[in-house]
């Protein structure tokens, strides 16, 4: 009997859950994403919920393909995010299970997940798209819901414009009505004011029924048709009509309704096929752009624009009439094509050139069936595009859990917030190499199947890569070994890990009374009990004290009779602090004089006009090169000497860009100043 071994079923058990949250919460991203979308389309239509409903459903079993890749990457960097973070991977691995065999049911689930999606595509998606896209385009040609505003015209209506002062809510009058009517054209335009109306909408959809009380309407009488420019132009009179009513009925044409597009529209476009039908269409197209370049190559061969190919005597000349006519009439010598080119001038060549690519042109559309040809090939382009389509969703869910399973390995973090980063950068550069394909395959520039595997192509390798280093245990993401390559670069030494535990050798500590130090300073001290003296030294660096009141400290503890086994202090080298301190001033006036230097050269260009850009880029870069040793020496100069930096370096750190000289002198006698009370 087939058994699943426990720990097969643990890490499914795991993965699981977080695939179908994941997968929910994409296909709701991506969905919103669609309606805003389309929400101009949508807003003010006056749909029915059930056809929204409708629209929705097909929306998001069309947008499967976007989430499925994000919610496989985003749940497989979760689950083994998970599982490192709870050091469930170690044990693991410590038990010699090797990562590719825990990963081994993940990797059958995802397998069969991919076929699935094959079929999904290759079945389901035609008909989901032509259903998507027919309801779509009805949607947009549905008219908007009729809501006229109170105090400003609306112009929804074709041909009509109507302004309503005032609406009765409860009664559905309208008050101060005035009704533009262009639908004749807008030389017979028709201009109706009543006092109220009534308006309410025809059984089937169609019309709009305006029963309008005590007005008037006013038309004239110029036909558009029989006005000359002429006259419409003149300033003559044209006569009009004045009618005056206490009820009147206007019947206005507007498609209120909802009417469905035929889907069988759509039925012969590629979205509406799977890989059979595609591969017939393409065929078949292929066939018929081969007829067509078939004759196209014939109709070239008879209309040619060379002028002595059309002479009789080149069409003759195989027939013994012809060769006896050679004898006769002598042959004319071979011309030299590049003789005769370079015996023209340069604006001669450009008139002569220019006039044979418009007559090539004009004779290309007149004679070759460029129209039929260019949308059959851009039809078998479609199609060819749509045919890989079905194939690169699968293979993107599989690349994607090759890339997500071993990055959560490697990371090691768990939940909501590092996996989610690190998803969402990785699946946009996904879709932007997959557009930039898809488009280019979809222009001609590339070939299909170039453009729709471009994105798998791209990302395949990082999925080996991220396997191979998840199961080697390595440290890809160890900033302390990036840290030390680019140290290693600038001539720096290694980031050291500074020791923090030397105790107090109580005997080393002198007299309180050999101290040379301030008597008040000293009464002040002895009044604090021994723990808060305790955590002064502890504590120094955030109180701000120095080496001279850590040793009246120690002093005063020593003469109380303190222990000193609970307190630990940094044993500084002041060597490698002042070889620190050396390489930090070396490293700030070189990065001033090739600032200098690059004014220079900037100013030379400026104003004598050498071309000097060469020497600014370099000066550039040697400028920021040695301004980030720089810095990096700062920050290791106070960490060997166990005290914080002030708050405003940061703030120097980002001027000194601009500007380092100006914070030259501080820095030197701030670290001078630190340096010279190490004892």
């Amino acid at each position: 009997m087939f058994k699943i071994k426990r720990l097969y079923t643990f890490i499914i058990q795991t993965f699981l859950p977080v695939f179908a949250m994941t997968f929910v919460i994409c296909l709701f991203i991506v969905l919103m994403q669609f309606l805003w979308r389309y929400v101009e389309d949508l807003v003010g239509k006056g749909l029915d919920i059930s056809v929204l409903a409708e629209l929705f459903l097909y929306a998001a079993f069309q947008l499967i393909p976007m989430a499925l890749p994000l919610s496989l990457l985003l749940a497989s960097l979760m689950a083994f995010g998970n599982l490192g973070e709870r050091l469930e991977l170690l044990a693991i691995k410590a038990s010699g299970v090797s990562l590719l065999r825990a990963m081994k049911p993940l990797i059958i689930l995802v397998a069969c997940v991919s076929i699935g999606a094959f079929f999904f595509q290759n079945e389901a998606m035609p008909r989901i798209q032509v259903k998507l896209r027919a309801l779509l385009y009805s949607i947009k040609q549905k008219s908007p819901e009729l809501d006229i505003p109170e105090g400003s015209f609306y112009s929804d209506i074709p041909n009509y414009s109507l302004y309503v002062k005032t609406k009765d809510r409860e009664t559905k009058m309208l008050h101060d009505v005035i009704i533009y009517d262009v639908s004749k054209g807008f030389d017979n335009m028709a201009v109706i004011t009543c006092d109220s109306a009534t308006m309410n909408v025809s059984e089937d959809k169609s019309f709009l029924l305006l029963n309008l009380i005590r007005g008037q309407q006013f038309a004239n009488f110029r036909q558009a048709d029989l006005t000359t420019v002429s006259s419409r132009r003149s300033s003559e009179f044209v006569p009009y009509s004045r009618e005056n009513f206490k009820q009147k009925d206007v019947i206005i044409p507007f498609n209120t309704g909802f009417d469905r597009m035929d889907e069988s529209n759509l039925e012969g476009t590629q979205i509406a096929k799977n890989i059979v039908q595609l591969g017939h269409s393409i065929d078949s197209m292929r066939v018929t752009l081969d007829s067509i370049n078939i004759k196209d190559r014939k109709v070239i061969g008879k209309h040619t624009y060379l002028s002595y190919r059309t002479t009789d005597a080149y069409l003759k000349k195989d027939s013994l009439e012809a060769i006896v006519d050679s004898k006769v009439t002598p042959q004319p010598d071979k011309i030299n094509f590049d003789s005769l080119i370079h015996s023209f001038s340069k604006d001669e060549m450009i008139q002569y050139l220019g006039t044979a690519a418009s007559e090539a042109e004009n004779s290309r559309f007149n004679i070759l069936e460029t129209t039929q040809k260019a949308s059959l090939q851009k039809n078998i382009r479609y199609h060819k595009v749509e045919w890989h389509r079905k194939f690169t969703l699968s293979f993107a869910c599989l690349i994607f859990f090759f890339i997500g399973a071993p990055l959560g390995a490697i990371i090691r973090k768990g939940g909501l917030g590092m996996p989610v980063v690190v998803s969402v950068a990785l699946f946009i550069v996904y879709y932007i190499i997959d557009n930039i394909g898809y488009k280019m395959a979809r222009d001609g520039v590339w070939e299909a199947w170039q453009g729709m595997w471009l994105s798998s192509f791209a990302l395949f390798p990082l999925g080996v890569f991220l396997t191979y280093k998840a199961m080697n245990d390595s440290a890809l993401f160890n900033t302390e070994a990036y840290g030390n390559f680019f140290r290693k670069i600038l001539g720096l030494k290694k980031k050291r890990m500074y020791e923090t535990d030397r105790s107090v050798n109580e005997t080393t500590i002198p007299a309180l009374s050999s101290l040379n130090a301030d008597p008040e300073l000293i009464d002040t001290l002895n009044t604090r009990n021994v723990e808060t003296l305790k955590d002064v030294i502890k504590n120094h660096n955030e109180y701000g004290y120095g080496p001279d009141i850590i040793q009246i400290v120690l002093s005063i503890l020593k003469e109380k009779g303190a222990s000193f086994f609970d307190i630990k202090i940094r044993n500084i080298d002041r060597d490698e602090a002042t070889a620190i301190y050396t390489t930090f001033i070396k490293s700030i006036k070189i990065s001033a004089l090739a600032y200098a230097v690059g004014l220079i050269a900037l100013a030379l260009q400026w104003i004598v006009g050498f071309d000097t850009l060469a020497g600014v880029g370099f000066a550039l870069a040697v400028y920021l090169i040695f301004l980030i040793k720089t810095f990096i020496c700062y920050f290791d100069f106070y960490r060997c000497i166990d005290k914080k930096p002030k708050k405003q370096i940061y703030v120097i750190v980002i001027l000194s860009f601009v500007c380092v000289w100006i914070f030259y002198r501080y820095l030197k006698k701030q670290m001078t100043k630190d340096l010279n009370n190490i004892k």
